[in-house]
């Protein structure tokens, strides 16, 4: 009997130390959906909440008389099952009352689809267009134009180094928006559908083709924010997470001169590099730079693709073909196929590079060469 004791007592010692060792682990364990830094996400929350109450009390009500009439009125105890039929009194309250709960609940919740709908007035106007896969930025009335990438490095999707702490929601180019502003988005995309979903902001949209959806957003503190795309669009629709920056007013004017400034800097050295004849060399090393990051996820580091619907590069007969087809089909991409267009996304230098390494690239040795006014013929 002692013995048993002191088994039993371990035991429980054991558990209460798991338990307290763990307690760090189980205090950063979050289930219930995050409750957001704008007015819209915390509206949300809040209805979340209420809804999740009032089904509390529905169920220990419920539940509770369940089995309070199980326990009390179990056959062994001597009752008798009541035999009767319909009960007026009963049908209006158990209609009255599911009633009442439901115009509760809708009355908040048509406040809060009015407020998340109401998109006049804003600040700040961003269009946001998806791309298989990445994000273009277009900054209205202001001259910022630019693509948000994966930034997560291949050998760490590959399994070949240690994964990051932002693991696949990591970008080249964070949106970068003023806090205390609102902030309206104008969502499409260029191919598939989108979804452009930060869950912090209480924003998740489809972006369609050839159709134009609204949300908006008022960021009440500075942070970085992270987000995913929502809608299953493609082979890697999971490289294509969303990063957003929310600054100081001061700061973001700050950000929003410098990248002018880069843009400024970026249209005048692709003038330059459109103005100038480069050698073999010159145009495959830029065009290895421009592939791997624009379309080695279809076509593969080894230009074999992934057929059917990612067909090789290695031989085919787009390669070996005439140049003057290769370029229209990087620049207008192929209708009916995956092939989408590049001409918003690489200037000429880089599809005329682009288009060289392809016809010189995995053993082909062309020696063709595209010069930047060649694209700019055919744009």
């Amino acid at each position: 009997m002692l013995s048993a004791f002191v088994r039993v007592t371990k035991q429980l010692a054991v558990i209460a130390s798991l338990l307290l060792m763990s307690w760090a682990v189980h205090a950063e364990w979050e289930v219930n959906m995050p409750k957001g830094i704008t007015p819209i996400s915390e509206t949300v929350y809040d209805l979340h909440m209420i809804i999740f109450y009032i089904c509390v009390v529905i169920a220990v009500i419920v539940f509770g008389g369940m089995f309070w009439s199980i326990i009390h009125h179990r056959k062994s105890k001597g009752h008798q099952p009541a035999n009767f039929h319909e009960s007026t009194t009963v049908e209006i309250i158990w209609t009255a009352i599911p009633l009442l709960i439901l115009v509760v609940m809708a009355i908040p919740a048509t406040q809060g689809v009015f407020a998340m709908y109401n998109s006049d007035d804003s600040d700040i106007d961003i269009q946001v267009t998806g791309y298989q896969w990445k994000w273009r930025y277009q900054f209205i009335g202001e001259d910022i134009d630019y693509f948000s990438v994966l930034a997560t490095p291949r050998d760490q999707i590959n399994n070949q180094a240690t994964k990051g702490e932002h693991y696949l929601l990591e970008v080249d180019e964070p949106l970068v928006v003023p806090i205390h502003k609102k902030i309206r988005f104008l969502l499409t995309s260029n191919d598939v559908i989108h979804a452009w979903w930060v869950p912090e902001l209480a924003v998740k949209k489809d972006a369609i083709p050839g159709f134009i959806n609204e949300s908006w957003t008022y960021i009440k503190e500075p942070g970085t924010y992270r987000g995913q795309c929502a809608e299953l669009c493609g082979k890697d629709h999971g490289f294509m997470p969303i990063v957003v920056k929310a600054v100081e007013e001061s700061e973001y004017q700050d950000w929003l001169n410098e990248k002018k400034e880069q843009r400024r800097l970026e249209l005048a050295k692709a003038a330059a590099e459109a103005e100038q004849t480069w050698d073999l060399n010159e145009l495959v090393t830029k065009g290895q730079q421009v592939y791997e990051k624009n379309c080695q996820a279809c076509h593969q580091p080894t230009g074999e693709g992934l057929p059917p619907v990612f067909p090789a590069l290695k031989g085919s007969a787009i390669i070996k073909g005439d140049i003057a087809e290769h370029i229209r089909v990087v620049l207008h991409g192929r209708t009916g196929t995956a092939m989408a267009s590049y001409a918003a996304q690489l200037s000429d230098s880089e599809i005329a590079s682009v288009v060289t390494y392809e016809r010189n690239a995995w053993g082909q040795n062309s020696g063709d060469t595209v010069q930047p006014s060649d694209v700019a013929e055919l744009r």
